[in-house]
């Protein structure tokens, strides 16, 4: 008994020493380090083109559209574990939109905003400058929500449209964020929060989703701490949840009482800058990605959309894992992205 004691003393002491010398040893964490240039901007948005070395083997350009909340660099962690590297990588010439970070300044931008302009702008300019007619567009959560109700309103500009953990039917209470949000009063939030909420306040709303989260978030970090790939591994994606923008205010009140609560997208009654959006106009190809442990947008959430479209070519996606997994998993790097590349190429 004694001697396991000694043993285990020391293994700590091991372990703690060599803990030091990795902390001692960490400089900057570095996230989203694929080469990439500012080809357009706009507001607080930047539109980006990552750089090639060779060219492109896909006829069509994707450009991504992701979530207002928190930002892009999610898809671009590290180089081993990078979706957007897979897509370059794969032969792709690759887009993105950056929303940026709004201030009190932007509290009044609206659904409208975003997709009629930022969204229909950004398109535009990559149709002009690849001399296409039409697009793909890879979107993520709150960005696919964006990019389904751009593609019933454009279906003249869009080739291929795939969805990634997207909510389109918020009836379901599968998800807490979808229970709690039926009863809130966005209204007050918006008001109390002078037009602009905080990243930081939704990020405290996301933690409270899963509140055993932060313990296992801290059980990781000790873990990690004598090992720097591990160690390094935690920290990016801390400095990606720390990084989260604010929201402009009166798009998260739409966003939120309009869909969350009026459930308005699938029912036919959304109007956004005073045309109804009717999913039946959604006509491009639609591949619809669901995570099956999704606890922020569950599946019963995501699903319903490819009997909403009016795509004839449609697929369902399964993806054994949760919200985040579906992008910085290993699983995602082998399975899902390789899966994207191949859809999108037999539709070139």
């Amino acid at each position: 008994m004694e001697s396991n004691l000694l043993k285990e003393m020391a293994e700590v002491g091991q372990k703690i020493a060599k803990s030091y010398d990795t902390l001692k040893n960490l400089t900057e964490v570095e996230i989203a380090t694929t080469p990439k240039t500012a080809v357009y901007s706009e507001d607080k948005l930047t539109l980006y083109k990552y750089d090639r070395t060779d060219k492109a083997t896909f006829k069509t350009p994707v450009l991504i559209v992701y979530a207002l909340v928190n930002t892009y660099k999610m898809l671009d962690l590290q180089p081993d574990r990078s979706y957007i590297k897979n897509l370059l990588d794969a032969g792709l010439d690759v887009y993105l939109i950056d929303w940026g970070f709004p201030t009190r300044a932007d509290r009044y931008l609206n659904i409208d905003d975003y997709v009629n302009g930022y969204i229909n702008n950004c398109v535009d300019f990559v149709r002009k400058k690849n001399r296409v007619e039409k697009i793909n567009i890879l979107s993520i959560c709150q960005g696919g929500t964006l990019s389904v109700i751009y593609s019933a309103l454009y279906p003249n500009k869009v080739k291929n449209l795939v969805t990634h953990v997207t909510p389109i039917d918020f009836s379901t209470n599968d998800g807490l964020l979808f229970k709690w949000s039926k009863d809130m009063d966005f209204d007050k939030l918006v008001e109390g929060f002078e037009g602009l909420i905080p990243g930081n306040f939704l990020n405290q709303g996301f933690d409270m989703l899963k509140p055993m989260m932060k313990l296992q978030k801290q059980h990781a970090f000790a873990a990690s701490l004598d090992d720097e790939s591990k160690l390094l591994n935690f920290l990016r994606m801390e400095k990606w949840i720390s990084e989260s923008p604010a929201q402009a205010g009166e798009c998260f009140r739409e966003f939120m009482q309009d869909l969350y609560q009026k459930n308005k997208l699938i029912k036919g009654e959304l109007e956004v800058g005073g045309k109804k959006v009717n999913l039946k106009n959604l006509t491009s190809p639609l591949l619809n990605i669901y995570a099956t442990e999704d606890h922020l947008v569950p599946p019963a959430a995501t699903t319903p959309l490819n009997d909403l479209v009016g795509s004839k070519d449609k697929e369902l996606y399964s993806f054994k894992g949760g919200h985040i997994g579906v992008f910085v998993g290993s699983k995602s790097q082998k399975e899902l992205a390789p899966a994207v590349v191949s859809w999108l190429k037999k539709r070139d």
